[in-house]
């Protein structure tokens, strides 16, 4: 067994899990594991708590130049039922060429990457090219307040000289079947296409940006009565038709800079003419690398949550419901203007969490990542990519810190990469942690292509 392998499984064994309340698992032993790991290699781990067992670790590596970068990941993971996976969410064991459990891609997998190449480092007494800082961090899986939030806030000091950052969400491989788009078969040059046909084509997308975060608590107000009665203004009734407004609403396509710099790109790398007119047709006519702009042409919002009631028979004065709404950057006020509108005047919002959506360069940061993967996959073709969901790089972008998506894997082209991330039966392959481990030493130090 690879030590990558090994220090992912140890991880996975450590259940993480954030349910989104105050009494969840925690992350503190897990924090204390790595903790120990970089302690090994002479580094000297900084970990606080913002609440019991809510646990970070950050680390700083010297390199030769103080202008530093971040690397940060979340320990937490969300919640998992054991009943509904073929191998234990939290038994962290390697069959079949993977490292089976919860938090296998999201993101203890990546995390196992930095550790092995830190205790690399140490064997061969080596040193990054720049200074490093590392953030292991809590809370990424609900709002981040005990997390990245209280980090930036409390203990801004240790990144210090920070002004770019990689995470989770990028860096990935994307394997299009030869032949698989509508009009315009892949035809792509192939020096060395290892483990791909002769038209396959294999896609990096590095996240160069993400959607902003409205999570809302809405609620209904009306008149409390017995159930067997007309009802005067039955909030229950209210919320539920604003609720079907928001599910049925279909939200215009909004092309942002980044999200036109991608499409642009996969139709440059897959010989084909992409119609900016007709993105969703377009979407299912380039099947893999459709998903890749899928889910951010549009704002969203779903309803997640209901909690109505106390009694068949007696109507509240009261209904609420949760909902995730997700917005483009620079179409904020957009989004919350509409979704105003369709709540109606009945239904107020409040905000659980509300973050504004980040863009990061495609250009400086960017083209080292993209060589990186080159280095190690010459057959394979980075574009630029943003991100449906979010992450703690919202947070560092407060204090200035410029966010890149990037965990790089090799995966199986028949793994389906997307539905791990909190689905059941999370796994990463071996081979493909290992990838990772090449590409972020190229990315770090200066060792030669």
């Amino acid at each position: 067994m690879t030590e990558v392998a090994s220090i992912c499984s140890d991880l996975l064994r450590i259940d993480t899990t954030n349910d989104g309340t105050p009494d969840g698992s925690g992350e503190r032993v897990a924090a204390e594991h790595v903790a120990g790991l970089l302690a090994d290699t002479g580094v000297e781990p900084v970990v606080f708590e913002s609440a019991p067992r809510r646990t970070s670790v950050v680390a700083r590596i010297p390199g030769d130049d103080p202008d530093a970068l971040l690397i940060h990941g979340h320990l937490d993971v969300v919640p998992a039922d054991p009943s509904e996976w073929r191998l234990h969410p939290f038994s962290g064991e390697i069959a079949d060429g993977c490292v089976h459990g919860r938090g296998a891609v999201d993101m203890k997998g990546a995390l196992s990457m930095t550790l092995a190449l830190v205790r690399e480092w140490a064997r061969l007494g080596r040193r990054p090219k720049r200074d490093i800082v590392l953030a292991f961090l809590a809370d990424e899986e609900a709002t981040g307040e005990y997390g990245a939030g209280y980090a930036v806030t409390r203990h801004r000091d240790l990144f210090e000289g920070c002004t770019e950052a990689i995470s989770e969400s990028g860096g990935f491989s994307v394997t299009v079947p030869g032949g698989a788009i509508g009009s315009g078969a892949v035809q792509v040059p192939s020096p060395a296409r290892a483990g791909l046909s002769s038209e396959d084509l294999r896609l990096y997308p590095v996240a160069v940006g993400e959607r902003g975060t409205a999570w809302m608590k809405v609620t209904a107000h009306g008149v409390a009565g017995h159930g067997s009665k007309p009802p005067v203004d039955n909030p229950v009734a209210e919320l539920c038709r604003a609720l079907a407004r928001l599910a049925d609403h279909r939200w215009p396509v909004r092309l942002t800079p980044a999200v036109a710099a991608l499409i642009e790109a996969l139709g440059r790398e897959l010989g084909t003419t992409i119609d900016l007119d007709r993105l969703d047709e377009e979407i299912e006519r380039l099947g893999q690398a459709g998903t890749l702009f899928k889910g951010v042409i549009r704002n969203s919002a779903n309803p997640t949550m209901l909690d109505a009631g106390y009694k068949v028979n007696v109507i509240p004065g009261t209904a609420q419901a949760h909902v995730d709404g997700r917005f483009l950057p620079g179409f904020r006020e957009e989004f919350l203007e509409t979704i105003d509108k369709l709540l109606g005047p009945k239904v107020s919002r409040e905000f659980v969490t509300l973050d504004d959506g980040v863009a990061s360069p495609t250009e400086g940061l960017f083209d080292e990542l993209c060589a990186a993967l080159l280095a190690e996959d010459p057959a394979g073709r980075p574009v630029p990519y943003v991100m449906t969901g979010g992450t703690d790089a919202k947070s560092f972008a407060q204090i200035g810190i410029r966010g890149y998506g990037f965990a790089p894997l090799l995966l199986d082209p028949g793994l389906d990469y997307f539905g791990m991330f909190h689905g059941v039966d999370e796994r990463v392959p071996v081979a493909g942690l290992e990838f990772g481990v090449r590409v972020l030493d190229r990315l770090l130090t200066s060792r030669a292509g």
